[in-house]
């Protein structure tokens, strides 16, 4: 079979039976607060500018969104299985758009890291959520389907930091970053009007407090999971990703310029051309998931990342560093591959709480990476900072080898 003739097929699959609208919007809102996210690291430096912030201060300021976006998809997990999963997401998207007004109209460094607290609380209500929602819709395509919206983000990531970072030097950081919140705005009002409603309307408050308590069994009952080889081993793979993830991401932007010597325009393109790698690599790293299964899939996608960390360090140039940058980029089909592996090793009826439960678990202790990354640099050891995660991308994937091809 030709490539064309693959890619046709898994397009006309997705798209098929009136899903691909649903799809289209789960993926746009997934795109939005993902790129909204990513303006972050871009806007930093006016951070550090405006409100005295240093580098460590500024990882914790990462590190508070990253936590409180993971602390909350336990909670999301649950409601996911208890309730309508489109108006979870459609609430994720206006929260986030109130947050980031709080954020581009904050007085003090108090009144920013509370706001972004209840952004990153506000982006916890969506991930669950959607996959959950997509894994009821694609049952024999989670992967390819998990793919596409990841890519999607990606695209937001891809697209956003540099429209914030033109916006940001023409205007102020706040455009550059509040342009984002009307968008979100009707990004929800999209994913309501076109997902499927999944709600019980059946129930009665009764009903409810049973389901609570079964809820918190089934979190108890993920939690005794962990402890078999293929839930616990994933689980530590996910959390060491999510650790490299959050960390490189945190100030890549920043490094480029502080030590590469790259203009800030230049910097965040090459930030945005990162995820713009990912929105190929993800839908293929999920295909190859649905295909030659979990082991082979990662492993080929961990490598380059690899020798890329390894790499970063010893390169200089706008050309070579968008070599490097398209190497590291490979490890965005990581979640393509581990989350589609978990959600298969849940019921449907714990489905949403498992995920929970595992991703707040990983993304909780992962955001610690970016406070860590940032006293890093600011002891004038960022390049040593990409080696390490270089040894401990080595040590992911020594552990994919010993995981198993399917739960």
């Amino acid at each position: 079979m030709g490539l064309r003739t693959a890619v046709r097929r898994e397009v006309t699959a997705l798209w098929g039976g009136g899903k691909g609208v649903s799809l289209v919007a789960v993926a746009t809102g997934w795109g939005l607060l993902n790129g909204g996210r990513m303006v972050y690291p871009v806007i930093i430096p006016y951070l550090q500018t405006d409100y005295g912030l240093s580098l460590t201060v500024s990882g914790l300021l990462v590190t508070v969104l990253w936590f409180f976006a993971a602390i909350g998809q336990l909670p999301g997990g649950m409601l996911a299985d208890r309730y309508d999963e489109r108006a979870l997401m459609a609430t994720s998207t206006v929260v986030v758009a109130a947050a980031l007004g709080l954020v581009v109209t904050s007085s003090s460094p108090l009144v920013l890291f509370a706001a972004t607290a209840a952004w990153g609380l506000g982006h916890s209500l969506y991930p669950i959520a959607r996959i959950t929602i997509l894994s009821k819709l694609y049952t024999q395509r989670l992967g390819s389907a998990l793919g596409v919206t990841m890519a999607t983000g990606d695209i937001g990531q891809t697209v956003l930091p540099p429209i914030a970072a033109a916006l940001a030097a023409a205007v102020a950081w706040q455009a550059g970053l509040g342009f984002v919140a009307p968008l979100l705005v009707v990004a929800g009002v999209l994913v309501y009007a076109t997902t499927p409603d999944d709600a019980d309307e059946d129930g009665d408050a009764d009903a409810d407090d049973d389901e609570s308590t079964q809820s918190l069994r089934d979190a108890v009952d993920v939690l005794a999971e962990l402890r078999t080889p293929e839930i616990g081993f994933m689980t530590v793979i996910l959390f060491l990703y999510m650790s490299i993830w959050q960390s490189f991401t945190a100030f890549y932007p920043t490094y480029l310029t502080s030590v590469k010597s790259l203009s800030t325009q230049q910097a965040s393109v090459l930030f945005g051309f990162f995820f713009a790698v990912g929105v190929l690599v993800k839908p293929l790293a999920g295909a190859a998931y649905d295909r030659v299964g979990m082991r082979r899939s990662l492993i080929g996608i961990l490598l380059p990342a690899a020798a890329g960390f390894l790499l970063l360090p010893v390169v200089s140039g706008v050309w070579p560093l968008v070599g490097v940058t398209a190497l590291v980029s490979t490890m965005l089909g990581t979640g393509a591959v581990t989350q589609s592996f978990l959600a298969e090793a849940f019921s449907e009826a714990t489905q949403g709480t498992g995920l929970g439960v595992i991703r707040t678990l990983t993304a909780s202790l992962a955001a610690a990476g970016p406070v860590v990354f940032g006293v890093v640099g600011d002891h004038g050891y960022f390049d040593e900072g990409y080696v390490f995660l270089a040894v401990v991308m080595a040590a992911v994937i020594a552990l994919t080898y010993r995981m198993p091809e399917s739960t």
